[in-house]
C-alpha cells in the first residue's frame, strides 16, 4: 500500500506492507498537525506569530518551545553548525521538525504492530523490515543533475534512517558558519539508527565543512556520502561497503 501527499514544501511517500487506510490517516495528521504550527509558509501558524513579534517564544506553546529547545540542544552539539535561527534572527524549526514528524510516523506504525514500511519525506528515509523486494533501497540524487543518481543504498533489514541535506530538493536554504566563506560541500547524505540525527547532522555538514565532517563521524555512529563544490565524492567506508552490494 503506497500514498503519496503534499507537505511542509515538499512530498511525503509512504509504504505499506499491509492495506492499512487508519495508519495512513495517522500519519497525515501527524504532518498536518505540525504544519498548523511549525510552517512559515502560512501567516497565522504559531511559529509565523512569534516570528511576527505577535507572541513571545516564551509564552509560545509547550510543543514549539520543546522543539526550539531541541534545535538549540543540537546547535551547541554541533558546535554551532547546526542552528534553529535565519540569517535575519526569526526561527525556523523545519530542520527538527520534520525529522520528528518522519520519528513520529514510524512509532505510529510500530504500535500498531507493522513491520515493513518505509517513510520518505522530501528524500529523507526511515525504514523498517523489508521492502516487497528485499532490502529497502534509497536513491541518493546527483545535485548537478536530478533526473539522475549518484548511486542506489540499500539499506539492509531492520530499522534505518537517511537524511540528504543540499540544494537538490529546496534549494539554497542551508548557511554556513562563516557566511563569507563558501561552503565545501553542495550536498551530503548521513546514515544512521535515528532520523532526527541523520537529517541535523547532514544539515549540520553542509554548514561546517570538513571539519564538522570529521566532528559528526568521530561523534556519532553514522555514515556519510558527501559532494564537493567540484563534484569529487566523500564516503565513509560503511557507504562504500554499500555501494559495492
Amino acid at each position: 500500500m503506497r500514498s503519496v501527499f503534499e507537505t511542509m514544501g515538499t512530498v511525503a511517500s509512504i509504504e505499506l506492507a499491509a492495506d492499512e487506510p487508519d495508519a495512513l490517516d495517522g500519519i497525515r495528521g501527524i504532518f498536518a498537525d505540525a504544519e498548523k504550527r511549525f510552517s512559515l509558509y502560512r501567516p497565522g501558524s504559531e511559529l509565523s506569530r512569534v516570528n511576527a513579534g505577535e507572541r513571545p517564544l516564551a509564552a509560545a506553546s509547550a510543543e514549539l518551545r520543546d522543539a526550539y529547545a531541541l534545535a538549540m540542544d543540537w546547535h551547541l552539539r554541533t558546535a554551532g553548525a547546526f542552528t534553529p535561527n535565519r540569517p535575519d534572527g526569526s526561527i525556523d524549526l523545519n530542520g527538527v521538525v520534520k525529522a520528528l514528524c518522519i520519528s513520529r510516523a514510524g512509532e505510529l506504525l510500530h504500535s500498531l504492530a507493522l513491520k515493513d514500511w518505509s517513510i520518505n519525506v522530501g528524500g529523507d528515509v526511515l525504514c523498517a523490515g523489508l521492502s516487497p523486494t528485499g532490502d529497502w533501497v534509497i536513491g541518493i540524487v546527483d545535485p548537478v543533475d536530478r533526473q539522475s543518481l549518484l548511486c542506489a543504498l540499500p539499506l539492509g533489514e531492520g530499522r534505518r534512517a537517511i537524511a540528504t541535506s543540499g540544494s537538490a530538493e529546496r534549494g539554497d536554504h542551508i548557511w554556513t558558519i562563516d557566511r563569507d566563506t563558501a561552503a565545501e560541500f553542495v550536498q551530503v547524505s548521513v546514515i544512521a539508527e535515528d532520523i532526527l540525527a541523520a537529517d541535523v547532522l547532514a544539515t549540520a555538514i553542509i554548514s561546517g565543512g570538513i571539519e564538522m565532517l570529521d566532528l559528526a563521524t568521530d561523534t556519532w555512529a553514522i555514515d556519510v556520502l558527501a559532494v564537493r563544490t567540484d563534484g569529487s565524492l566523500l564516503a565513509t567506508p560503511g557507504v562504500r561497503s554499500l555501494i559495492s552490494v
